[in-house]
């Protein structure tokens, strides 16, 4: 009989591209599976349940434990189930998990999700619980199987880690430092993308702009760069990797995250002018807009070296779009300078933001600040703050209205699978009607739409007709 397996992803995209890849990890096992293993979104008809998590977010490990008491009731019925903790908060816990909750079979880093399968069969071995959260930096990528392609668009990691180290994150010590990928397998794997389909790639890592991928080295095989090791081998930067990208054959759009303003370079930039194909959109997390708090988070730039990022892009590409990251009720943030991050919100413009109020991460420096914001003032801010956002969100969409903007088409419309769907170059979904029988013909190509409507989370569009 063919097994199933559930996989619950928490957290940011980083983690979206792990779940697919614990999936094609266990589904191309065929040694261990005989009979074939697919995926299911029901965790009761699995025999593999996994979750990958995220600790960047106040509770983390409460809410694993929450999810690992209902799978105990699921492996109680059915004792053979496996049930696995990966992600960022099994780093953290490691044993810890297994002893508070002993019906665990597996936990595992975000650098060892290759070797779920070998774990598998030493949990059915042994009958012990496997734990394995080591580092060996991306060993992964040297195991991980051919990716699966499902749509036009593809997520492809380019390094793992932060060597950042700011005060509030815990990155560093869940992932590891920046470690990048070879650029020959980079651009191979995304050249096999290509060939089935893929027309738009998004470069992911903790810190893109921070890749340093090596050549090859003097063997001629490709060499992991990590951030304390680039010499003797020569290292290609992140505006080196976009122009390759540009190159391979098949790829309309390039896009990447996440990236820190303190290594956004003038070659960086320039390439916003060299390279077409990267999308007017960027993610760029600022976290705060007093310089106080910035200094505080150990974030390593100004909000005026923040601002001429934006200033020099945007002399490049008027109408670029930005997102960006917030966190609220930072310890020791005043109304002062709360009210110097809303003027950051007002003279940036930003599209979207991941906003959040802080909560300590333990471990990490800024968990030892002392903190008196009442919770309900940092609510208040937080309010605020995704209110002017929102408005200026719904203000961009509004200005878009009567415009012709090209969209890659992704598929159907959630709402209406009698109609496509398609992404614009800022970001946005648009949906619009098609004949059915051209559907199939039209995902993945470029199109050229009309917007005729815009609401809160889409647009609405019709192609344009010569």
């Amino acid at each position: 009989m063919t097994k199933k397996v559930y996989i619950k992803t928490f957290g940011c995209q980083m983690n979206e591209y792990d779940s697919d890849k614990m999936a094609d990890v266990l589904t191309t096992a065929t040694d261990l599976f005989e009979q074939g293993l697919v995926k299911t979104t029901s965790a009761e008809e699995a025999d593999i349940i996994l979750f990958n998590t995220c600790s960047v977010r106040e509770k983390a490990q409460e809410k694993v434990f929450s999810d690992l008491g209902r799978a105990r009731i699921l492996k109680e019925a059915k004792p053979d189930l496996i049930i696995g903790v990966g992600g960022c908060v099994a780093s953290q816990e490691g044993k810890a998990i297994v002893a508070r909750a002993p019906y665990v079979d597996l936990v595992f880093g975000p650098q060892t999700l290759h070797r779920l399968p070998s774990m598998i069969e030493q949990r059915r071995r042994t009958g012990r619980a496997q734990v394995d959260i080591s580092f060996p930096e991306i060993e992964k990528f040297d195991h991980l199987p051919p990716a699966q392609v499902n749509g036009p668009s593809a997520f492809v990691s380019i390094m793992e880690g932060c060597s950042k180290y700011c005060s509030y994150c815990v990155v560093p010590y869940t992932r590891g430092d920046e470690v990048s990928r070879p650029l020959p397998d980079v651009l191979t794997e995304i050249a096999g993308l290509a060939e089935q389909g893929v027309r738009e790639v998004t470069l992911l890592g903790q810190n893109v702009n921070a890749y340093r991928g090596l050549w090859q080295n003097p063997l001629g095989e490709p060499k992991v760069a990590s951030a304390a090791e680039t010499e003797p081998f020569e290292a290609a930067d992140f505006a080196t990797l976009i122009e390759y990208v540009a190159e391979i054959p098949g790829i309309e759009r390039i896009r990447f995250t996440t990236s820190h303003p303190k290594e956004f370079s003038q070659r960086l930039i320039d390439a916003y002018a060299s390279t077409p194909k990267l999308v007017d959109h960027l993610h760029l997390p600022v976290q705060h807009g007093s310089d106080r708090i910035l200094a505080a988070m150990k974030r390593g730039y100004t909000v005026l070296e923040y601002k001429s990022i934006v200033r020099r892009l945007r002399a490049i590409r008027p109408n670029l779009s930005l997102s960006t990251d917030f966190i609220v009720g930072f310890p020791g943030e005043t109304e002062a300078d709360f009210k110097q991050l809303m003027a950051l919100v007002d003279e940036i413009g930003y599209d979207t933001s991941f906003s959040f109020i802080y909560s300590p991460r333990p471990g990490t420096p800024a968990a030892n600040l002392a903190d008196d914001t009442p919770h309900e003032v940092k609510l208040a801010r937080l309010q605020r703050l995704q209110a002017a956002i929102e408005a200026n969100a719904q203000k961009i969409s509004a200005a878009m209205v009567g415009t012709a903007q090209t969209i890659l088409v992704e598929g159907p419309s959630r709402k209406n699978p009698a109609e496509l769907c398609g992404r614009t170059e800022n970001n946005r979904v648009v949906n619009f009607p098609a004949p059915f029988h051209t559907h199939q013909r039209l995902i993945g190509q470029s199109l050229e739409l009309v917007i005729e409507d815009a609401y809160t989370n889409s647009l609405r569009g019709k192609i344009v007709t010569s």
